[in-house]
């Protein structure tokens, strides 16, 4: 098995992100989320809006599940780390981990997984682009058969 460097995209928490009691609200999470999903395709040359005009489509989210292991609090400095786990014929699954540095040590806040969907402005499937699998195969974690 081959594992590879996750993409690593820092976020910092702001007052916005924060519910009444302090800590990250939920849903900010898949915020933070969605920003590291864009960033990686953007780093690898792919951004959203150019395979929206260049080839009609665009990722949708077709699968999404989260386990929140610890909270987050306001001015804390976090990194999501996305991970390819498969690389399908028109889909993507990614993990997300969102992680705290704490004592030189990384501590793992939020444990997630995401299908990204392909698909043309009509809602039908669409082949993922080949130089776009190309470079997401550094990201994948194991060898897919």
């Amino acid at each position: 098995m081959t594992s590879h460097a996750p993409h690593r995209f820092p976020v910092r928490v702001y007052y916005e992100d924060t519910d009444a009691g302090g800590i990250v609200y939920h849903a900010n999470y898949l915020r933070f989320l969605e920003r590291a999903r864009t960033e990686m395709l953007r780093d690898l040359g792919f951004h959203q809006s150019h395979l929206a005009r260049d080839h009609s489509a665009i990722f949708v989210v077709g699968d999404l599940h989260a386990r929140y292991l610890a909270p987050a609090r306001l001015d804390d400095q976090l990194v999501v780390e996305t991970s390819v786990l498969k690389i399908g014929g028109a889909s993507l699954q990614l993990e997300q981990n969102v992680l705290k540095r704490v004592d030189q040590q990384d501590s793992l806040l939020l444990k997630g997984k995401a299908t990204l969907v392909y698909v043309m402005h009509s809602g039908e499937t669409k082949r993922l682009p080949e130089a776009l699998r190309e470079k997401l195969t550094p990201f994948l974690l194991s060898e897919t058969p």
